[in-house]
């Protein structure tokens, strides 16, 4: 299966350059339709409905909210864990996956595991986090999890949803770009919540996000000067953290 899957088979470790656009409707509209003679849609989501998926991620921080302000300040070097899943509902099949994510200068990198089917999945807070513990498979991964929930104190605190449409270059297949809507999110420490409770955030745009591993093809670099496009610099979970007022709630 080419690209990024929602299957315990999905790609576990990557490092790679990750360029963002917040865009307007009529923007993405047009943007994307443009870049159908060079892009195909991820084979799994071909036959979905709207060819796009489900995203649902279950964030961590420490009390000080360090991962948020590092994002927030700039830091070349940071980092974050996630639990993330594809699925709506909590009988959904779809796996559960422990993952981080980080930058080191401008690349950024991404590890993850499958969870084993034995986690609980109405588990909260700490509970939830040694759920996980006892659920990942040995590893380096783990290990770092475990490294930062006894030293540091991370705790699951907002669970952000989208729906994302992903497209892979016909050309150059670590070349992907996606579109990210109907972004929304909820102060949560656990993955058991329900979506009718959620604040939707940036309304009316979709956040594009351009991955790949050695250049820019030419011919996206000729849409970005046709639609003037600016890169920003957006975190989902940073918008979630400031629109929530989480971070200053506990302050």
């Amino acid at each position: 299966m080419r690209g990024e899957a929602m299957t315990s088979d999905s790609p576990l470790h990557f490092l790679r350059f990750e360029f963002k656009y917040v865009l307007d409707r009529r923007t993405r509209d047009a943007l994307e339709a443009a870049m159908q003679p060079f892009l195909d849609l991820d084979p799994f989501v071909a036959r979905q409905p709207g060819s796009r998926y489900f995203v649902r991620s279950l964030y961590f921080d420490d009390a000080r909210f360090s991962a948020f302000h590092d994002k927030i300040d700039g830091r070349l070097h940071r980092e974050k864990f996630r639990l993330r899943t594809y699925g709506r509902a909590l009988d959904d099949p779809a796996p559960w996956f422990l993952e981080q994510k980080g930058r080191h200068d401008c690349l950024v990198f991404k590890h993850r595991t499958p969870l084993s089917s034995v986690i609980d999945r109405r588990a909260r807070g700490e509970r939830l986090a040694r759920q996980v513990l006892a659920s990942a498979p040995a590893g380096d991964l783990r290990s770092r999890f475990e490294v930062a929930y006894l030293r540091d104190g991370i705790r699951p605190y907002v669970l952000v949803d989208y729906e994302r449409r992903p497209y892979v270059s016909r050309f150059d297949p670590d070349f992907r770009v996606t579109f990210d809507s109907d972004l929304a999110a909820r102060a949560s420490d656990t993955m058991a919540t329900s979506s009718a409770q959620a604040r939707g955030l940036l309304r009316g745009y979709t956040v594009m996000e351009v991955k790949f591993r050695r250049v820019i093809p030419a011919w996206f670099q000729r849409l970005v000067q046709a639609f003037e496009l600016r890169r920003r610099s957006v975190s989902k979970v940073c918008e979630a953290t400031d629109a929530l007022a989480v971070a200053s709630a506990s302050s």
